[in-house]
């Protein structure tokens, strides 16, 4: 299993990389995929590529199909490693790399679950399918669109892409590009961030006065903006000092703020907590300064009720606010079947009675109704996804793949 994660974390399959002809995602993303097929033939599942999309690999037989949704893709490595981002060093108990965490180590564990419950031999009275996405740290998510599109749909399943335990709901995510004038921004240049959903370690410009700056802070994954330390934050409190019309009114809408308070929306529910809002992103493009926000919304919210305040906020000092993506909110009865089975043996594995869970992260669990997020991160663990030196514990990646080879059997095998 190790070895098999090694091979995967050494193909750089960074997200957003330029389309090539028969490969999408770039080179990167279809080799890692190519090479997820490759291991996953090698334990005897039958495998399938779907266009040049994305693939899957499937055990079992029956009518009905258990999906398990993971991704191949991966956010930029960022600065501030101790280890190669690429390089799957095992050091302290861990494995490092870009991606052992988010989310090629519990794809791999997932996958030698399955192999287990094929060696067992037990009875499966259903198809259990590992679907490998292959866009799902940016963009619209064409690679599950093909997938529903042209493939059988998964009845029921889980993304090993979380926390555990269960987590039953995700709040709405909305990127909101804000954007101004250059101009009139006080921005000659300016260049920030690698990704909207990852916090920003890296931030320069020039003034129009020809002044130089920059800046460096620690990334973080844009769900979670207070475990990093923003360095376009700390480029406009340095703008807004030199009067630049665009840091001040960021200082003043924006700042330290990780709630949206200072733009008039911070939301917060019941069901899923408050909203969360992280700046992950600056550039110039088209003769503007253009800002990416990464905006966790709680569930029983829309885009219209963050974007509407943010426009009208924005219009009175000359910026705009329009809207990047969208994806809806997750939210399931936390006691239904398929919930309470994987609860089920997540507490069999470890004894912990944590309950059931809502996040602010995404996952593919917003692309097919009925799946749900399950791991690999244990409660009480330090999530380094999108984070400088991303690592597993090795046994924690054991234990994940005990938890799913046991829910594999109690959602799929005969007399469960």
């Amino acid at each position: 299993m190790i070895e098999a994660l090694k091979q995967l974390v050494a193909i750089p399959s960074v997200t957003g990389a330029p389309a090539e002809p028969g490969m999408p995602y770039g080179k990167a993303v279809h080799d890692a995929l190519e090479k997820a097929l490759e291991l996953c033939g090698k334990l005897g599942f039958r495998t399938k590529k779907v266009g040049d999309f994305l693939g899957y690999a499937e055990i079992g037989q029956g009518e009905e199909l258990m999906g398990i949704l993971a991704h191949l893709d991966v956010v930029p490595p960022g600065n501030g490693w101790d280890h190669d981002p690429f390089g799957g060093e095992i050091a302290d108990s861990k494995i490092y790399g870009r991606g052992v965490v988010d989310d090629k180590g519990p794809a791999v564990a997932a996958m030698y679950a399955m192999k287990e419950v094929l060696d067992a031999g037990k009875p499966l009275n259903k198809r259990i399918r590992l679907i490998f996405g292959c866009q799902e740290e940016e963009g619209d998510w064409d690679d599950m669109e093909y997938y529903k599109a042209h493939e059988e749909i998964p009845s029921f399943g889980f993304t090993p892409d979380a926390d555990f335990p269960a987590i039953y709901g995700e709040k709405g995510i909305l990127v909101a590009a804000v954007s101004m004038d250059a101009m009139a921004s006080g921005f000659w240049e300016i260049a920030g961030g690698k990704a909207a959903n990852m916090v920003a370690d890296h931030a320069k410009a020039v003034l129009s006065d020809g002044t130089a700056l920059e800046a460096h802070g620690k990334s973080a994954h844009g769900s979670m903006p207070e475990e990093g330390e923003n360095a376009i934050t700390k480029l406009m409190e340095q703008a807004a000092e030199k009067d630049c019309p665009f840091a001040k009114f960021y200082m003043d809408k924006i700042g330290w703020s990780l709630d949206g308070s200072k733009f008039g929306v911070n939301l917060c529910d019941e069901a899923s907590g408050g909203l969360t809002f992280s700046v992950g992103k600056i550039d110039m493009e088209g003769g503007k300064v253009v800002m990416k926000v990464d905006i966790r919304c709680p569930v029983t919210y829309g885009p219209e009720d963050v974007l509407q305040p943010m426009q009208a906020i924005a219009a009175k000092q000359g910026l705009t606010v329009e809207m990047e993506m969208w994806k809806k909110p997750v939210y399931m009865d936390e006691h239904g079947p398929v919930i309470e089975k994987l609860m089920e043996a997540y507490r069999e594995v470890t004894g912990d009675n944590t309950p059931a869970l809502v996040m602010g992260g995404g996952t593919y669990a917003r692309a097919m109704d009925h799946v749900v997020a399950f791991g690999p991160v244990f409660p009480g663990r330090e999530c380094t996804e999108h984070k400088p030196n991303e690592c597993i514990f090795l046994e924690d990646l054991e234990k994940a793949k005990n938890i799913y080879k046991l829910a594999i059997e109690k959602l799929a095998c005969e007399g469960a």
